[in-house]
């Protein structure tokens, strides 16, 4: 009898997944208490589906069949549902058995396995998700294939297995086809498991963001609190779908004009979306409600939950429970709101009064509301439009990681910006974020640091935060350090193409500016070009001239314009930005920037006055600028590629007098705007290296099975512990990866160091073991070159008088090995990232001046070479100041090599390399740290799942 408190209920098999159309379940374990739910589900079955379970007709479960798909012993026999409140909608089930075909134990590794969907929730991907979790739990019991027999008018069905991506087999036989699916996760498989966790992950988003009726549970009569606020802010943004106001003492019809009910479930239509914004106390009424109604997400504004303290984290995780429960996704708690201005939805439901920003080619996430507010103002008044925004608080559910899975296919996003106080799975942000930068940038400003808000759950992290920032670029994320550069930089990528090169021109009428910038670019690892000085008696006419040939001239990649105020303010800015906007029209596809002192209105200028083609269905007024000026409404231009609703100006202007729609970035500094030309950049960079991603290289000397069989052996006894591997058995688990660690042998006396010596050869170094001396060859525990046997007896009898007793130093005795540059290489899993692989050289280097380097594991060949050339003392590997350049090839493979160990076995988590001395021709490594232990429950390479907080 299992129950879920039974001590021997697999609990970590539980799992949140989304589902293909947006909507969530939960997959568990099948237990003896599931006996009414089993029976209840089955008789919602069609006979059809029935039929293409059993191969005949099968009415009903007898006594014995729910007994038998109730029982299980969760290692030959496991049982699976897929619910959506306590209801079931979907079982699969398998049973270990053997050659015969008949039920069997271990060691048999193939398992007969079966489906069952409720009819109402077919082709939502219940079965894809389920075949994904058992597949999982098989692996974890030893099974290693499954079969399966499936009639052949059930296409449904075997498109779900042959679409899995596993190798298979497939035969018809006896009226039925045969498949056969090997588990071993192929590059197919992962691809196809990540395709629809984004595509399903991706329609959750859209369904909060592009719902097509509101409610707002919470709304007081009076017209104050959240509440009235997020609905006068739908209201007035002219959403078009409809709109519902719920407050339980409603006496009127009509509250601020919208449609009023006592409760959600008077409302006779359907409702998508929720704004929940009444008491923590309350919430749990008003989500109970919404999930009876079918609402399929919910942005719960209302604060008391992990922010202020233990109780509240508490009443957040039931939170996420209750809303998962009902298969719907969360935005909150404690969260300022989400805003989509794409016109066919119009949607505000924030606390960003109304009318909501202008449409836009910038997408926004903020986990924090008041930073939310801060880069609404800023893109505002620097006359930025947003295709979305949310503001996702203490984001319980929905996550950073969700909104880019959407934007990575979100035609109308061409740019990401993101907030980021916490990162809750690193690993997984740096995988999306990688593919996602492969398309549009991703621009992200981390705060906090090594500091969780309160309300964030996340995983701990050892990383430091230098190391994160690294990871993340590697990625092809563009990090910031601050909200203002978030924004700078945001602004250049979302209206300029990107720079082909590092070559700036800089141009303008203040040669002190101009010298300013050109350090600026310097700073930034910048190629600036000697400033043109315009002179203070430069026209526009002359900015455009000079823009115009900066802009034609093949040294350049960049322009940064500079522009201080006319002393005679005869010259009016407007003038000036028609400009240097019409000399962009007529030379695009570079990049350029303004830098004006106290110029403010410049900043209006440069941007297209009035609506503009794209923005004219909005409803409501336009929406003035700082001065009166109209902000624009076009949406912004992807990189280097008009947006189809932009008309593209004519080459040398557009003939009719007014300045084409050219949008130009403009910052008050000049050390901002070349911070963000710079990042522009290093991007570009990047998204030109990441065409060829690399290759994860297949070394055939590489015995994978002998080493799991190996750790097994280590770790069958070892419960939960870490262990720390003695010597031999290191190098033994390292060789099976092709990595040969240079024996050493023990030297308690003199005698068995000579003895060593003799069977090693000389000439031989005699080192100390001991944690306090160990690697530390500046306190002299390590005496190199000793040729003979008088030299070995006289550095031990020093070594031991110097430093302590044999019994304190463990010496041994190791042969020597050729000169070369000694370096450090490591792999560590961190509970946040993943297994991340480091290096750098040994010694001061990376000890006290943190010069290491750092790549996400599975590294490919680009990954290895980059790694080892990333370092600032890399210059000592290639021949500095005439040394003779040692052999990086092996230093590649060698980083590869163990990459692919850790990769592989998830049971490694540490390994140091310490030192690995490289030569001209091969390398050497003399010592070898090994940390294993039993493997998590699920990986990154494991079932699609939400996180679990």
């Amino acid at each position: 009898m299992t129950t879920p408190s039974d001590p021997s209920y697999p609990a970590h098999w539980e799992a949140d997944v989304v589902l293909r159309d947006g909507g969530t379940a939960r997959i568990r374990p099948i237990t003896t208490e599931d006996a009414g739910r089993l029976v209840s589900f089955y008789e919602q079955v069609s006979d059809e589906s029935k039929y293409y379970r059993f191969f005949a007709p099968y009415p009903r479960l007898s006594d014995r069949d729910v007994h038998r798909f109730t029982h299980h012993d969760y290692v030959d026999r496991v049982g699976l549902a897929a619910t959506v409140g306590e209801e079931f909608i979907g079982t699969v089930r398998y049973d270990r058995i053997g050659p015969d075909g008949r039920p069997a134990s271990a060691p048999a590794d193939e398992a007969e396995v079966a489906f069952l969907v409720q009819d109402a929730h077919q082709g939502r991907g219940v079965a894809s998700a389920l075949l994904e979790h058992i597949g999982a739990v098989a692996r974890e019991r030893g099974i290693r294939r499954f079969a399966a027999e499936v009639l052949p008018a059930n296409n449904k069905m075997i498109k779900v297995f042959t679409d899995a991506g596993y190798q298979q087999k497939r035969s018809f036989e006896d009226g039925s086809v045969h498949l056969t699916l090997d588990l071993e996760p192929t590059a197919e498989s992962l691809a196809v498991q990540r395709a629809r966790e984004q595509r399903a992950e991706a329609r959750s988003v859209q369904r909060l963001l592009a719902p097509g009726s509101v409610a707002v549970i919470g709304v007081s009569r009076s017209g104050g609190g959240v509440g009235a606020a997020a609905l006068r802010n739908l209201r007035d943004s002219g959403f078009r779908g409809h709109l519902y106001a719920v407050n339980e003492a409603a006496t009127a019809d009509l509250l601020d004009g919208v449609r009023a009910y006592r409760a959600l479930g008077d409302i006779d239509a359907p409702v998508d979306l929720a704004v929940i914004a009444v008491p923590a106390a309350r919430v749990p009424e008003a989500v109970a409600a919404c999930g009876e109604h079918g609402v399929q997400g919910l942005v719960v504004l209302s604060a008391g939950y992990g922010e202020s303290g233990p109780a509240g984290l508490d009443r957040q995780r039931e939170l996420v429970r209750q809303v998962r429960s009902y298969g719907m996704r969360l935005i909150g708690p404690n969260a300022y709101g989400v805003i989509n201005t794409a016109p066919e939805v119009a949607l505000n439901a924030s606390l960003t009064p109304a009318p909501a920003p202008i449409r836009g080619r910038i997408g926004l996430f903020t986990q924090s509301g008041a930073i939310g507010i801060s880069l609404l103002s800023a893109l505002l008044r620097r006359g930025a439009g947003l295709s979305s925004f949310v503001s996702a608080g203490n984001r319980a559910d929905v996550s950073g990681n969700d909104i880019l899975q959407y934007w990575y296919e979100d035609e109308a996003t061409d740019v990401a910006l993101m907030y980021l106080e916490t990162l809750g799975n690193p690993r997984k942000f740096t995988r999306l974020a990688r593919r996602t930068a492969a398309e549009k940038p991703v621009v992200v400003a981390r705060g906090g640091g090594r500091h969780t808000p309160a309300g964030h759950v996340v995983p701990g992290t050892g990383l430091a935060d230098t190391t994160v920032s690294a990871l993340l670029r590697q990625a092809g994320v563009i990090r910031v350090d601050t909200v203002t550069e978030l924004v700078d930089v945001g602004l250049l990528l979302a209206s300029q193409p990107l720079p082909a090169g590092p070559r700036v021109a800089i141009l303008g009428n203040s040669e002190s500016l101009g010298v300013l910038t050109y350090d600026a670019c310097l700073a930034q690892g910048l190629r600036p070009a000697v400033p043109l000085d315009l002179t203070t008696a430069a026209t526009p006419q002359d900015f455009r001239l000079a823009l115009g040939a900066a802009l034609a001239s093949a040294e350049n990649d960049a322009v940064v314009v500079t522009v201080i105020p006319w002393v005679n303010e005869q010259t009016p800015q407007d003038d000036l930005a028609a400009a240097l906007r019409d000399a962009v029209a007529g030379r695009p596809g570079k990049p350029v920037a303004v830098v004006h002192v106290e110029l403010a209105e410049l900043v209006d200028a440069l941007s297209p006055a009035g609506v503009l083609p794209g923005a004219g269905t909005r409803t409501g007024p336009v929406r003035p600028g700082p001065r009166g000026v109209p902000l624009p409404g076009t949406p912004l231009q992807h990189p280097g590629t008009p947006h189809p609703d932009t008309a593209a100006p004519a080459a040398g202007g557009t003939g009719s007098g007014e300045a084409p729609d050219v949008r130009i970035p403009a910052y008050p500094a000049a050390e901002r705007a070349v911070r963000a030309v710079a990042e522009a950049v290093r991007y570009g960079q990047w998204r030109r290296a990441n065409a060829d991603a690399g290759q994860v290289p297949a070394y055939e000397d590489i015995d994978e099975a002998g080493a799991a069989a190996r750790l097994a052996g280590l770790l069958a006894d070892a419960g939960d512990r870490v262990l720390t591997l003695t010597e031999p058995d290191a190098g033994a688990l390292l060789a099976h990866y092709g990595i040969r660690v240079l024996p050493t042998l023990p030297a308690p006396t003199a005698d068995d160091a000579v003895s060593a010596a003799r069977t090693l050869g000389y000439p031989v170094a005699l080192k100390t073991t001991a944690p306090h001396l160990r690697h530390r060859a500046d306190l002299g525990g390590v005496r190199l070159d000793l040729a003979t046997e008088a030299d070995l007896r006289r550095s031990y009898e020093e070594l031991t008088d110097l430093l302590g007793t044999p019994a304190e130093l463990q010496p041994v005795v190791q042969a020597m090995v050729p000169r070369g540059v000694d370096t450090v290489v490591r792999s560590v899993i961190d509970p946040a990232a993943g297994a991340v692989l480091s290096f750098g050289l040994a010694g001061v280097a990376s000890e006290l001046l943190g010069d290491t380097a750092h790549r996400l594991v599975p590294a490919t060949d680009r990954d290895a070479a980059g790694l080892i050339r990333s370092i600032r003392a890399a210059p000592l590997l290639f021949g500095w100041r005439g040394s003779d350049p040692v052999d990086t090839a092996a230093l590649e493979e060698l980083l590869l090599r163990l990459s692919r160990l850790v990769d592989d076995h998830p049971e490694v988590v540490g390994v140091t390399l310490e030192p690995v001395v490289v030569a001209t021709e091969g390398l050497r490594v003399l010592s070898a740290t090994v940390r294993v232990a039993r493997p998590p429950a699920r990986t990154d390479l494991g079932p699609r799942t939400l996180p679990s907080y």
